[in-house]
């Protein structure tokens, strides 16, 4: 289980409940605005909004630096590692072709009528390690080429796949957002993980496929021609750069991956026969150390397929064995051991070299190189997440999760709304998911102490659904959602405005359903 430091026996404030309120309220206002009006980088406004914080709740200003300071180390600690190994996996899916093998195959063996659904189960299969930028970059280019061919709508495919990214972005690990809620909380991440994949289910069929055949009769879009996929002689370039590109977050806030990788960078799928033959003349090929362009194998699919679930299904089977094992046995031990976060992760990175980045035909200094250059490009969202736990540390520490904490109980507000509805008006105010999950996890962690196991699980679930809720013109993922499939800004507002609105309340519905049932 990720844990975050305990929060001191005694608040590091002498202020009152009216001034404990007024400094969170300012605080978050601050964050807000920074990062809403201001255009300030995340990471500085959550240090900034910290600070604001601190200083009208009259915290000494050694113990505010000390708190912030301490909540940025224990998130890095037990989220960075995560999210590190997350990105490697990914990097090796996208870089070895091994994500555009598994689009390719389902795909192509999928009738018309069933593309919506296939999409849908694709983007949610390799969205598990890949953030939602980056899933998007590798998706555009087949929805685009299937939607020409097929004469299918673009939304009827487009919608269902990107409902297949954001749910499994904003509910299930390795995703940031998820990961820092249950750490900030102290869930369990197994049973979180559970719990989220059965909440996610439902979610994408009524986010994707349902909503897609809908909203396709009221947004005509076609494939932008100047996107449409098509041959490029193959370079040692990361891809030509895409409208949208340097809009593009890593996360759902700005943090790109690589703002030069644009949506026809995966040229492996632009032949003819690229449904079914992908893997070559991919910008960015494997070179060796002269620099010449070496053979690339496309990665099979079961091993790619496998190698993607591979650290869901370790920590799911620890999940079960803490239900249905005793403790202290050699079984219970070993899964508890292989199921760990950082465990299950790395041997999934381990799996990817040899499934993805071998297979593939890279040699061991490629596939090094291809794991260390996963790691620059998440440095945004590291630093933003590990803002994000100093702002939630100063929370805690002046005391306001207690006051919120007593408030709800006394208003008999149950903790699961009160959690989606922080997120919700955060996200709303910044377009920041990570933003909204840090700091609605920060508000109600205290009522994390009178919930159950299942309960808190739950209650991280809520938080990761109000961060999804309508993303709108101040969110990096609207513009590159309307950049990449060629939308105006109404049409945006029309499928993917109201498709983020979908999955948040759906996925609380599931919340809520789940909670009567457990």
């Amino acid at each position: 289980m990720l844990t975050l430091l305990a929060a001191p026996a005694e608040p590091a404030t002498s202020a009152g409940d009216a001034q404990l309120v007024v400094a969170a309220l300012l605080g978050i206002a601050a964050v807000v605005v920074l990062i809403a009006w201001g255009k300030v980088h995340p990471f500085l406004a959550l240090i900034l909004g910290a600070a604001v914080l601190g200083v009208v709740a009259a915290m000494a200003p050694d113990t505010m630096i000390e708190s912030f300071s301490a909540g940025v180390g224990s998130t890095v600690g037990g989220v960075g590692l995560l999210i590190a190994l997350g990105a490697m996996i990914g990097g090796l899916l996208a870089e070895s072709g091994g994500a555009d093998g598994i689009v390719n195959r389902v795909v192509g063996r999928v009738s018309g009528t069933a593309l919506p659904w296939a999409m849908a189960g694709v983007a949610a299969l390799i969205g598990l390690p890949l953030f939602f930028e980056v899933g998007v970059v590798l998706l555009v280019p087949i929805v685009l080429l299937v939607s020409l061919r097929t004469d299918v709508p673009l939304m009827k495919i487009g919608i269902p796949a990107l409902a297949g990214l954001s749910v499994l972005h904003g509910l299930v690990p390795p995703h940031p957002g998820p990961l820092v809620a249950i750490s900030s909380l102290n869930a369990d991440l197994g049973l979180t993980l559970g719990l989220g994949l059965i909440i996610a289910i439902p979610t994408v069929i009524v986010a994707g496929p349902v909503f897609g055949n809908f909203i396709a009769r009221y947004v005509p879009a076609t494939a932008p021609a100047a996107l449409l996929p098509t041959r490029q002689p193959a370079t040692t370039g990361g891809g030509r750069r895409g409208p949208g590109s340097p809009a593009a977050g890593r996360d759902r806030e700005s943090d790109s991956r690589d703002a030069g990788r644009g949506p026809a960078g995966d040229d492996d799928l632009l032949t003819d026969d690229d449904l079914v033959n992908p893997g070559s003349g991919r910008p960015g090929a494997p070179v060796d150390d002269s620099g010449t362009e070496t053979a690339r194998r496309t990665p099979r699919f079961w091993p790619a397929v496998l190698t993607v679930l591979l650290p869901v299904v370790l920590m799911l089977l620890r999940a079960v064995g803490e239900l249905t094992l005793a403790d202290g046995t050699v079984a219970r031990q070993t899964l508890d051991i292989a199921g760990a976060p950082i465990v299950a992760l790395l041997a999934g990175v381990i799996v990817a070299m040899f499934t993805l980045g071998y297979q593939a035909g890279f040699s061991r200094s490629q596939v090094s190189s291809v794991l260390g250059g996963s790691l620059p490009p998440i440095a945004g969202i590291l630093l933003i997440v590990a803002a994000g736990g100093g702002f939630k540390q100063v929370l805690v520490d002046a005391g306001v999760g207690d006051l919120v904490a007593d408030a709800a109980k006394d208003a008999n507000l149950s903790p699961l709304l009160l959690g989606w509805l922080v997120a919700v008006g955060i996200r709303v105010a910044t377009g920041s998911a990570t933003v909204a999950t840090i700091t609605a996890a920060g508000i109600v962690a205290p009522l994390a102490a009178t919930l159950d196991r299942p309960g808190v699980a739950l209650l991280a679930l809520a938080v990761g659904c109000g961060s999804l809720f309508f993303s709108h013109v101040n969110d990096a993922g609207f513009w590159l959602v309307k950049e990449y499939f060629g939308l105006t800004v109404g049409q945006t507002i029309k499928s993917w405005s109201v498709l983020e609105t979908i999955i948040s309340v759906v996925g609380f519905a599931g919340v809520l359903l789940l909670d009567l049932l457990l």
